[in-house]
């Protein structure tokens, strides 16, 4: 089966104002996360006065550590070509390992300057990250960016996939940014299960190792199915994919040293 996307990435265009469904679903994704957050902590009773501080942070963090990471990871000789490219966050062109990598480092200066234990809150916040992950890739797909290769093999043009005709193709793809966002759905579902069941269970850090084995394990596997050529040809992986390696063995080595779980998972505040 084929289908033709040529979706128009703007939701809403209202005179001068345009409002992209790109920039419409983030949006929403930091919305959902926040409602669901707010959900845990109620249910576990943390202070809903700490959810503003975090989620400002948090906020930031994303877009910096997000955007960054796209300019130093996967196009640095352009955004240093043309450096005022480095601010168009409308554009789309966010890393997911960078947007990590922020959110890491902004929760970790929050607990600083706030002086909160850094496995405080962090298992909790992590839950719904996910979230986030799904609705950014249904909006690159809407984009028609970061597609994916041909579902073909140069003589055969392929009998299913996804024609991205706003780039002027008119052959199939993978379309690999459903096949995130439906691993980020899954990471989410996952998550959440195992929050209502063994939440304070668990070791401290247990639901962020998890989710970081879970989702970039993903990650790591769709990547051969994008089209991207960031690395040298003759280097076997991507550079999604050896961003990806880090934190797999961080997790995995989080789990071998943690199982089987004995310890009581944390006070009720």
């Amino acid at each position: 089966m084929i289908f033709v996307n040529d979706l128009s990435p703007i939701l809403v265009q209202i005179g001068p104002i345009t409002i992209q469904w790109y920039g419409f679903l983030l949006s929403a994704s930091i919305i959902i996360y926040y409602l669901l957050i707010r959900w845990i902590f109620k249910r576990e009773r943390y202070p809903i006065s700490d959810i503003e501080g975090i989620l400002i942070y948090s906020f930031f963090g994303l877009v910096i550590g997000a955007r960054l990471g796209e300019v130093f990871f996967y196009d640095p000789a352009y955004y240093f070509r043309n450096p005022v490219e480095i601010v168009k966050i409308w554009r789309g062109g966010l890393s997911s390992h960078g947007a990590a990598s922020g959110l890491f480092f902004s929760y970790l200066i929050w607990s600083k300057i706030y002086r909160v234990e850094f496995t405080r809150y962090v298992d909790a916040l992590v839950i719904g990250l996910p979230i986030t992950a799904a609705l950014v890739r249904i909006g690159n797909f809407l984009n028609s960016e970061i597609v994916g290769k041909p579902t073909g093999d140069g003589l055969d043009r392929g009998t299913w996939g996804v024609v991205f005709k706003r780039l002027g193709e008119d052959f199939p793809r993978h379309p690999v940014q459903l096949y995130e966002a439906a691993l980020s759905i899954a990471v989410l579902i996952i998550l959440f299960l195992m929050y209502r069941k063994f939440y304070r269970n668990t070791p401290p850090l247990f639901f962020l190792f998890l989710f970081m084995l879970l989702y970039f394990t993903g990650r790591f596997v769709v990547e051969f199915w994008k089209d991207l050529h960031v690395l040298p040809g003759w280097f076997p992986l991507s550079m999604g994919q050896v961003l990806s390696i880090l934190p797999i063995l961080i997790s995995t080595g989080y789990f071998a040293l943690h199982f089987p779980m004995h310890k009581k998972r944390r006070e009720v505040s």
